[in-house]
């Protein structure tokens, strides 16, 4: 089988995108590894499928290298500016993802702007923090992020006992200024640190509020600069959690499978 796909990066965390809208194309497990290797295939941290739906822009299908399912805020945020690219949106959308319907819109600048769903809670686990954000996420502070051994440390935390069967993703945090964060991230399903991840910066943003930053916070990652702008509530949940950053087309071609 040969299918035609386009590559996109959002802060370095790169994307096969299929054009799905026909239903021509599906792929096994096994298909989607190859897919996402970077040795005997495309190479990307995932492959995503645009497909039609009955009421809304579009429908996203997201698989992580692994093949397994999940939300992915910087995927979704390549996606919106494939389906832009596509004509099928003109500056503002409505699709569906893992986690149920997102809105978002293309700005001035370029950026895309994800709503993201609300957060219920965060939970605290010893001097870390917990919360989904349509993944789940561990976030831990730490000194010297830059020099941190992200791999190591995060491969532990995501394959422990505590999150068993399922696992984490795994986010280290060092606070730059007031509302200014550092992320580097270990993504489950990648199984290795991805140079952004939209779902853990959001985490991490979310998480921050409780060392007193606010929104909008702006987050260093290793692939570029993101925001993320929210309404926390004094019940402890959030609401209007919006990711802010670029996504750009990197090629396009076809594969034979």
């Amino acid at each position: 089988m040969e299918f035609p796909f386009y590559k996109y990066q959002a802060t370095g965390n790169d994307f096969v995108i299929v054009d799905n809208r026909d239903g021509a194309y599906s792929f096994t497990e096994d298909q989607i590894k190859k897919i996402c290797d970077r040795k005997f295939g495309i190479g990307a941290d995932g492959l995503m499928l645009i497909e039609k739906h009955p009421s809304l822009d579009f429908n996203l299908i997201y698989y992580n290298a692994d093949g397994s399912q999940s939300l992915c805020g910087n995927g979704s945020r390549a996606a919106v500016m494939m389906a832009s690219a596509l004509k099928m949106i003109n500056g503002k959308t409505k699709f569906n993802a893992y986690d149920g319907l997102h809105e978002a819109e293309l700005l001035a600048n370029g950026n895309i702007r994800l709503r993201m769903n609300d957060v219920t809670e965060i939970k605290k686990i010893d001097n870390d923090y917990f919360l989904n954000t349509g993944s789940p996420h561990y976030i831990k502070w730490v000194t010297d992020l830059k020099n941190y051994p992200v791999f190591d440390e995060g491969r532990k935390i995501r394959y422990s006992d505590s999150f068993k069967p399922g696992g984490t993703n795994v986010n280290f945090v060092e606070q730059l200024g007031p509302n200014s964060i550092f992320v580097r991230t270990y993504e489950r399903g990648v199984e290795n640190e991805t140079l952004s991840c939209g779902t853990g910066v959001t985490a991490a943003a979310l998480a921050s509020v409780l060392k007193e930053n606010s929104s909008p916070v702006s987050v260093k990652t290793l692939g570029g600069q993101l925001s993320v702008e929210f309404k926390s509530r004094q019940d402890g949940s959030f609401t209007e959690i919006f990711l802010v950053g670029p996504a750009k087309k990197v090629f396009k071609g076809a594969l034979e499978l």
